[in-house]
């Protein structure tokens, strides 16, 4: 069971609990301002998710969105992407699994 989590994960597929919601969205750019890991990106008309992989759900743009079009389920992202990093290095035997917790701690 837990090898096949970890497999889903590695192949990107439960990588955070990032929701956006495109048809509420404004534009104002918040979202890519407050983030500190570039996930978020204004676009012509709504802002665009340019990397997914690398939301640490730390929440900034969630409690930055005024009109409710981004969910997060904030707290433990980076620490998650830490722990599994290290479970998947180990089944892996590889180094760089998941790159993209960029706190300096991988």
């Amino acid at each position: 069971m837990l090898m096949k989590i970890l497999q889903k994960i590695a192949k990107n597929k439960l990588i955070n609990t990032l929701e956006y919601k495109p048809e509420l969205c404004i534009n104002c750019g918040m979202c890519s301002t407050v983030c500190p890991h570039g996930v978020f990106q204004p676009g012509k008309d709504k802002a665009k998710i340019v990397r997914f992989e690398a939301c640490m759900e730390c929440g900034a743009c969630q409690l930055n969105c005024s009109m409710n079009a981004i969910k997060v389920e904030s707290g433990v992202g980076c620490a998650n992407a830490i722990i599994l990093a290290a479970l998947l290095r180990n089944i892996r035997n590889t180094k760089d699994i998941m790159p993209f917790c960029k706190g300096g701690l991988l």
